[in-house]
C-alpha cells in the first residue's frame, strides 16, 4: 500500500483548511447531472459553477469576492439547449470561458470588457458532432492542444473530439478534429503544461488501448516532463493511479490501487511542485502525491478529509494563490447547495518569500497565437515570478 512508504519531502506536512462559513458561496443549486467532470472552474477573478436549470443548461459566474448567500435571482449564463457538462476558463484571459453541453455544442463566451451576468451576447460554437463533455485549456498558446499529441483515453461515451482554439472568437482559425474517422471518441484530454508541439510537427500519434482494465471512467493528464498520469478502475472495480512513459506505453512505470469506491477520480496537477491532487466524485477527501524520478515514482504525501461528499471541484491557478501564507493549492469544493474553498498550505514560520515553493510559473500571456500553432510552431509557456505578489 502507498501508505507504508515513508520518505522525506517538503510537501509531506501540507495540510488543508476550509475557509470560514462567511467566505463560502451559499445557496447555489449545484447541477445533479451524473457526469464525471469537475462542474467548477476558477481563475483569479471569477468562479464558475454548473447549476440546475430548466429548459436547457446553465452555469453561474461569480466574482471571486462575492461570497456569502447568492440570491436566487442572480443571473446565470444560458444558451445551451441541453445540460452543461463541463466548463473551463481561458488561461490567457480571465473573462473568456468555454462550456460543453449534452446538446452537442461547445460555446466560447466573453472577451475584453465582458460584463458577466447572463446578458445575451454573441458566442462562438463549432458544428454539432458529439456531446461536449470535456474542455482542456492549452497552457502555452492560443489553442487548446496537447504537447506530444493528446493524452487521450478511448471509450464508448460520445464526446466532442475537437481542439478548441481559445482565440477563435477573434480569429478565423478552424476547429480541429482530434481523430477524424476514428471509431473511438476521447473521454479525457490533457495538455502538457511545460511546452507543446504545434499541430503540424509531424510526430506520429501514440495509443494505449486500455490504460486501466475496468470499464468505468478514466482521466489522463500530462506532467511537466512529458509523462502521463492516469486515473481509472481495475477489472475488479478498484480505483487506480498509473504513471506512463510516452516512449513506452506497453506497461506503466507505476501503478497503485487506492480503494473500491465508485466515484471517478479527478486529478489536478501542479507542475511547479510536481504534486498531483486526486479528488474522487462523491468522496469527502483529497489525496495528494509527489511524482519523482525514483521508484515507485508516485509517492503518497497525505490526505485532507472533511465530513461532506464533494459533487465537483474547482482548482485555482498558481497566480491566484496567497504566497505570503505559503499557500500552494486552493480547491473549490462543491456541496449540494454551496461552494467551499479549501486552502492547502506548507507550514513554515519564515516571513521571507519561499523560492523553493514558488518557482516562476505560467502567466496569463500566450506564447503564440492559434494560427501559429496550426502552422506547426512549438513554444513553452511564458513564465512569471510570484515574488511581486508577495
Amino acid at each position: 500500500s502507498f501508505r507504508k512508504v515513508v520518505r522525506q519531502s517538503k510537501f509531506r506536512h501540507v495540510f488543508g483548511q476550509p475557509v470560514k462559513t462567511e467566505q463560502c458561496y451559499d445557496d447555489i443549486r449545484v447541477s445533479r447531472v451524473t457526469w464525471d467532470s469537475t462542474f467548477c472552474a476558477v481563475n483569479p477573478s471569477f468562479v464558475a459553477i454548473i447549476v440546475e436549470a430548466s429548459g436547457g443548461g446553465a452555469f453561474l459566474v461569480l466574482p471571486l469576492h462575492k461570497t456569502g448567500r447568492i440570491d436566487k435571482s442572480y443571473p446565470t449564463v444560458c444558451g445551451h439547449t441541453g445540460p452543461v457538462l463541463d466548463i473551463d476558463w481561458c488561461p490567457h484571459n480571465d473573462h473568456v470561458i468555454a462550456s460543453g453541453s449534452e446538446d452537442c455544442t461547445v460555446m466560447v463566451r466573453g472577451g475584453p470588457g465582458w460584463a458577466w451576468g447572463g446578458q445575451k451576447r454573441p458566442c462562438h460554437r463549432p458544428p454539432p458532432r458529439h456531446r461536449g463533455g470535456r474542455e482542456c485549456p492549452h497552457p502555452p498558446g492560443g489553442p487548446v492542444s496537447p504537447g506530444r499529441g493528446p493524452a487521450l483515453v478511448p471509450g464508448r461515451s460520445p464526446l466532442l473530439p475537437a481542439l478548441v482554439p481559445w482565440c477563435t472568437p477573434l480569429s478565423r482559425v478552424p476547429w480541429v478534429s482530434l481523430s477524424p474517422g476514428s471509431p473511438r471518441c476521447p473521454l479525457s484530454l490533457g495538455a502538457r503544461p511545460r511546452g507543446a508541439a504545434g499541430a503540424g510537427d509531424g510526430r506520429a500519434p501514440q495509443e494505449k488501448e486500455r490504460a486501466h482494465e475496468g470499464a468505468r471512467p478514466m482521466r489522463a493528464i500530462f506532467l511537466a516532463d512529458g509523462k502521463i498520469f492516469t486515473t481509472g478502475f481495475s477489472r475488479m472495480s478498484e480505483r487506480q493511479l498509473a504513471l506512463w512513459d510516452t516512449e513506452n506505453l506497453e506497461e506503466p512505470m507505476g501503478l497503485q490501487e487506492l480503494d473500491s469506491s465508485n466515484g471517478a477520480l479527478l486529478p489536478f496537477y501542479d507542475p511547479d511542485t510536481n504534486v498531483v491532487y486526486v479528488c474522487g466524485k462523491g468522496d469527502s477527501s483529497i489525496r495528494y502525491f509527489e511524482i519523482t524520478e525514483e521508484p515507485p515514482y508516485i509517492h503518497f504525501l497525505n490526505t485532507f478529509t472533511s465530513k461532506e461528499p464533494q459533487r465537483g471541484m474547482g482548482w485555482m491557478p498558481k497566480r491566484g494563490l496567497d504566497v505570503s501564507k505559503c499557500e500552494i493549492a486552493r480547491f473549490y469544493k462543491l456541496h449540494e447547495r454551496k461552494c467551499e474553498p479549501i486552502i492547502m498550505t506548507v507550514p513554515r514560520k519564515s516571513d521571507l518569500f519561499q523560492d523553493d515553493l514558488y518557482p516562476d510559473t505560467a502567466g496569463p500571456e500566450a506564447a503564440m497565437e492559434a494560427e501559429e500553432w496550426v502552422a506547426g510552431r512549438t513554444a513553452g509557456p511564458v513564465l512569471v515570478s510570484l515574488r511581486q505578489a508577495y
